[in-house]
């Protein structure tokens, strides 16, 4: 008989031999295959529950971490508008002592004008004044340079002051 159709007495021995394997294997290796796929298993379980710890703790660091850098953004927001601001008022308060300074330059330099304006009139009166004198006191030399002249002038005036009198 052949391997294709085999004898019944091989069969049973077959069936023995799988038996005896099967018994003994069941007996000193089944119970360690187990126990080691159990703590395999176990050993997977935990590793997934630590994986899942360290991603819902992944998870919360990115959440602290994200807050964290929006109280930064706020924080420069809030600094750069006070730097702002501050720069601003100093651009302000420079402007108006600027407009100050250029009021009191101005000021200063119309007090300074009239000042000057007022002296020149005062010179203007003055050489006019000298200049009239001195024009008068040439005309009137020249017209009395004769003696006759002015005793004739003189008589008419006190004739003048008389009939006003």
């Amino acid at each position: 008989m052949g391997l294709i159709t085999p004898d019944y007495g091989l069969l049973v021995w077959m069936l023995i031999s799988f038996g005896l394997v099967l018994f003994v294997l069941k007996k000193f290796a089944w119970k360690p295959i187990m126990e080691g796929l159990k703590s395999r298993e176990e050993s997977i379980s935990k590793s997934l529950k630590m994986a899942e710890e360290a991603r819902n703790e992944i998870k919360k660091l990115q959440t602290y971490n994200e807050e964290l850098a929006e109280k930064a953004r706020a924080e420069r927001e809030l600094a750069l508008k006070e730097a702002k601001s501050l720069r601003d008022k100093i651009v302000e308060e420079a402007k108006s002592q600027a407009q100050a300074e250029a009021q009191k330059i101005i000021e200063k330099s119309r007090l300074m004008i009239i000042q000057e304006k007022e002296n020149a009139q005062k010179e203007l009166a003055q050489m006019a004044s000298t200049l009239a004198l001195e024009i008068t006191e040439k005309v009137l030399r020249k017209q009395f340079a004769d003696k006759d002249k002015q005793i004739e002038y003189f008589k008419d005036l006190l004739k003048e002051v008389s009939s006003k009198n």
